[in-house]
């Protein structure tokens, strides 16, 4: 029989999205569009301002998240990487000690055979990136065919397994979202928001690379790089390339920030359902993403780089119980530390095969002395063939920041690579907060680079991970 106090700890609704960017939420500034409903868990709880991904990129991101580990202990460095579901993961662990347990949504980490969702009472993924509209879903290993649009489907499925559940033992359900990821496509009911309305460009957006590496030159994710499927047709004959450019972010933003927009209306279902079900008190509440996403910043759009739009991860967080309304963590916080903190908050210790560590002391507004001033970071998919970014490890403190682009100094014959050198980019964030000017090699940061070049080695060791420099 199960202890009473099993049945005091928190539930924990975890919402995630996909490539949506923290500054395209209002709660964190955004410049673009409003987000009502995401505010609401910033106003009744914690926004982490400082919260990064180990590598951005989605399947990474989510095995970094499932397990609480870097991506070369979890194993899915890539894309083409399937998380073997034989391993620890945090839903595991809490459905072995009494949670129930679901995971609705995007998995994006393989199905079949070890891939399939483990640590879930109940299941229901998209095959691989999903449909918006009409969608398929693999609903405990069979697949269904679904009306509607995936954002509705998606938070529906989510709001009827919690009506269905044991009222006597706490949950933990990971709703899941594939919006706002590429190619956005909108709902019928946000189809003409922003239709009159210019949204601003980014500060950024005519960056020309002057001081940075090669690696900055070469990516195919500009926004002159957006196809027809993204735009929804061809631009407007006769225009100038800048005038093609222009119309290609006003139709990239647009459909993108719809798509949000819908998420957002479906999260505020979620919190008034919560609340209409006496629930809210005692669910923690989480919104985050898999990682940032650049909005025309450095004339971009994906992720993947170390550069801070893609490398912030948006965390919202509500807790009544615990966590004070309206507060602001300004602290560095990393996907791997998810796991552990899940885990805390329902009275389990951090498994010790995980890397990160809880930040429930944060959240309560007590910063340990010992937290981290610093963070490793590592793309591993060099040369993709789609966007071409070349792989990067790298360190980010509260000031500075360095990366290394290593992937040439592996003797790789790739002919994209030109045989060029190994690059490096360090930036000073508080005179640079937009990541424009190159310091690397400059006399006046001699020293502070060899500083965080001796860090990134420092934290890539405690990763366990080796470098090639």
């Amino acid at each position: 029989m199960m202890s009473a106090s099993l049945y005091k700890r928190p539930n924990i609704l975890f919402i995630m999205s996909d490539d949506h960017a923290s500054h395209a939420i209002s709660a964190y500034g955004s410049k673009v569009n409003r987000t009502p409903q995401l505010d609401r868990l910033a106003e009744e709880g914690m926004r982490l301002d400082n919260c990064f991904c180990t590598n951005s990129i989605c399947a990474p991101s989510r095995a970094a998240i499932l397990t609480g580990t870097y991506n070369h202990i979890n194993g899915v460095k890539t894309l083409g990487d399937d998380l073997d579901g034989r391993q620890v993961t945090f839903p595991k662990l809490l459905q072995e000690d009494g949670y129930q347990t679901a995971m609705i949504g995007k998995w994006h980490l393989g199905h079949g055979g070890h891939y399939d969702p483990t640590g879930f009472d109940y299941w229901t993924v998209l095959p691989d990136q999903g449909d918006y509209h009409d969608p398929q879903f693999i609903e405990m290993g069979t697949m269904k065919q679904y009306r509607g649009y995936v954002t509705d489907l998606i938070t529906d499925m989510s709001l009827d397994w919690i009506d269905k559940r044991d009222p006597a033992r706490p949950f933990m359900l990971m709703c899941h979202h594939k919006a706002p990821h590429r190619h956005w496509e909108p709902d019928e009911k946000h189809m003409h928001l922003y239709e009159d309305t210019d949204i601003p460009e980014p500060p950024t957006f005519n960056d020309d690379y002057a001081t940075r590496s090669q690696a900055a030159v070469q990516a195919k994710m500009r926004i002159d790089d957006l196809n027809e499927l993204d735009t929804k047709g061809a631009p407007p004959k006769g225009l100038l390339p800048e005038e093609v450019r222009k119309w290609k972010y006003q139709r990239y933003m647009k459909d993108y920030l719809r798509c949000i927009a819908s998420i957002d209306d479906n999260v505020g279902r979620m919190l008034d359902y919560l609340e209409e079900q006496g629930l809210a008190e005692d669910t923690i509440v989480i919104y985050t993403s898999d990682q940032g996403f650049f909005l025309g910043d450095h004339g971009w759009f994906d992720k993947r780089f170390m550069y801070e739009e893609s490398l912030r991860m948006p965390f919202l967080i509500r807790y009544p119980r615990e966590i004070k309304p309206g507060s602001v963590n300004s602290d560095i916080v990393l996907n791997t530390d998810f796991a552990p903190t899940f885990l805390e908050y329902a009275g389990l210790g951090r498994h010790e095969r995980m890397q990160g560590r809880s930040v429930r002391p944060l959240l309560n507004g007590d910063t340990p002395a010992d937290w981290r001033t610093a963070m490793y970071y590592r793309y591993w998919m060099h040369l993709d063939g789609c966007h071409e970014v070349y792989s990067h490890y790298g360190v980010r403190t509260h000031d500075y920041k360095l990366i290394y682009y290593y992937a040439q100094a592996l003797g790789t014959t790739d002919s994209r690579d030109e045989s060029r050198p190994p690059e490096w980019e360090c930036f000073d964030l508080n005179k640079d907060p937009y990541e424009m000017n190159n310091v690397y090699g400059l006399p006046a940061y001699k020293e502070r680079i060899a500083e965080l070049t001796a860090l990134m080695e420092r934290l890539m060791e405690e990763a366990g991970d080796e470098g090639v420099h």
